[in-house]
């Protein structure tokens, strides 16, 4: 049952599943729609409206929130061997700061290295919302020399994520069942059982964590990211998101334009689309992602889909995910390969051409009666160890999602409707998509943020990233926030794959690198391949 907001899966996850299924070891939603009137909030923070302008918060620091942005850190070694750790306190409520509500936030840093002067700190997030910054930072912090020498790199789980104070949905065991729901309903009782499972997946998350899930939304983990600017010692903000991550950077420099410095927006979202337009435009990013595959996959001996075209490929995995939901295949172990399981194993390889010929080989195996890789795939998706515990960031993704937009859909029968356009925007997986969108429609708090544009003025030169044909974060998203965004430069890379920085182009890295490094931006309509 994948979400179809960005997610970033990671090549080493990739690698992981492929380690997996040799018998070896590694180590280790939708939202939006109809918009609710603008309010003041959050000590002062504009919540914009549909089509509004997201307003920066008043320079001057509040007293009342004078002592979180005056605390030091206590550093510490880490578990990883190389890096530091520390505990950043923030407020629950900015709108009602107290130390009795106040929040305990994972922080970790890889000091610069040398040569050269030190730049400052260079805070990473790597998407979801959901993700884990401190995984991310000990996956990037080998590269790029360059980048690591002068800058210390700094990873903060946003709150509810992962290190800090992570919101908890969920056991193990029913999370496997709500992996499993059916996602493409044929009969009402199907359809009653699909709306059943995301009711009681937010009545979990509501039992368990029902203080937090009204406070964490993107202005906040926003403006946590200014106390931690604070505390590490910078007079300017230097960071690094990917997909979700960009949004995250992006309402930064809305909130806070003049502490805004070099921000790097890699596979970037669009503020100013409701959730229904950002599942339908994620919808048709998957498709051009898959067309593109199925096109390489044909020429291909070894493809499972047929030699004809593209088309003719996505009918045989269409019908490949019928026979899945009626008769799921052995796998190895007790779960077997599902639809929904197999659908999401497949969207997990979209993220990543390098995962095609990985791909290619687990659909063979999934035709011949074994599901174990696609099942692989789809665990790595949803950060399912070996073990059967799973990560928190399918809890904390539509605990953000859910909270900053207004429900794509609010019953089935609006999914129903809307079923023809999705179909339209992918055969292969417009229905699966739209009724994912459903998930927020049974959450148990009501959202606090609308669509909005994000002007920034002034802020310093911000470069966004676009990839033409990323399947999470579509390319017309980047070409979007890069014309709201008054002082950015679009960097365009023409190729597949989920964001483009550090994967393989060395026009994209030399041009990122520059601009962190010398402030240099690109060129206007500069393209990569």
């Amino acid at each position: 049952m994948a979400t179809s907001r960005p997610l970033r899966l990671s090549a080493a996850a990739l690698a992981a599943a492929a380690l997996l299924i040799s018998g070896c070891s590694a180590g280790s939603s939708s939202t939006g729609g109809a918009a609710s009137p603008g309010r003041t909030t959050e000590a002062g923070a504009q919540r914009p409206t549909a089509a509004s302008t997201l307003q920066p918060l008043p320079p001057a620091i509040p007293a009342n929130l004078r002592p979180y942005y005056d605390q030091k850190l206590a550093w510490h070694p880490c578990k990883a061997a190389g890096f530091e750790c520390a505990t950043l306190k923030v407020p629950l409520d900015y709108a009602k700061p107290g130390a009795a509500s106040d929040l305990k936030l994972a922080v970790a840093r890889k000091k610069a290295t040398g040569p050269g002067s030190r730049l400052g700190s260079l805070q990473l997030n790597p998407g979801g919302p959901g993700g884990s910054a401190i995984d991310y930072l000990e996956q990037y912090a080998p590269q790029p020399a360059a980048v690591r020498a002068r800058y210390d790199l700094v990873a903060m789980d946003p709150r509810g994520v992962a290190g800090s104070e992570p919101v908890e949905c969920l056991t193990n065991q029913q999370m496997d069942r709500y992996t499993q729901t059916d996602q493409t309903p044929d009969s009402p009782a199907e359809v009653n059982k699909l709306v059943t499972s995301y009711r009681d997946f937010a009545k979990g998350c509501s039992s368990r964590s029902g203080k937090l899930l009204p406070h964490v939304s993107t202005v906040e983990a926003a403006r946590d990211m200014d106390v931690l600017r604070a505390a590490l010692g910078d007079k300017k903000l230097a960071y690094m998101g990917a997909s979700y991550g960009t949004f995250l950077g992006a309402t930064y420099a809305g909130l806070f334009p003049t502490r805004s410095g070099r921000l790097v927006l890699d596979g970037a979202m669009n503020p100013d689309l409701d959730s229904r337009t950002t599942n339908l435009d994620q919808t048709i990013g998957f498709n051009t992602a898959f067309t593109a595959f199925a096109a390489d996959c044909v020429k291909q001996k070894d493809c499972p889909l047929g030699h004809k075209n593209a088309a003719d490929a996505g009918k045989q995995l269409s019908a490949l995910f019928k026979k899945l939901d009626t008769h799921p295949v052995e796998t190895g172990e007790p779960r077997k390969l599902t639809e929904s399981l197999a659908t999401t194993g497949v969207i997990a390889a979209m993220y990543d051409q390098r995962a095609w010929p990985m791909l290619r080989e687990y659909l063979a195996q999934a035709k011949a009666g074994n599901g174990r890789g696609l099942l692989t795939l789809s665990d790595s998706y949803y950060e399912r160890d070996p073990n059967g515990s799973y990560a928190n960031q399918m809890y904390a993704n539509p605990a953000v999602n859910c909270l900053d937009l207004a429900p794509a859909f609010t019953s089935p029968e609006q999914v129903r409707a809307a079923l023809p356009s999705f179909r339209k925007a992918s055969p292969v997986f417009g229905e699966s998509f739209a009724w994912a969108a459903l998930n927020c429609a049974y959450w148990p708090v009501k959202p606090s943020g609308t669509a909005h544009r994000i002007p920034a003025k002034g802020a310093d030169p911000i470069l966004v990233i676009g990839t033409t044909r990323d399947p999470a974060t579509p390319y017309t998203w980047a070409k979007a926030l890069a014309a709201q965004l008054t002082s950015a430069t679009l960097l365009t890379y023409q190729g597949d794959g989920h964001t483009a920085y550090g994967r393989g182009s060395d026009c994209i890295d030399t041009a990122v690198n520059a601009y962190l490094l010398d402030g240099t931006v690109p060129p206007k309509n500069k393209v990569c391949k």
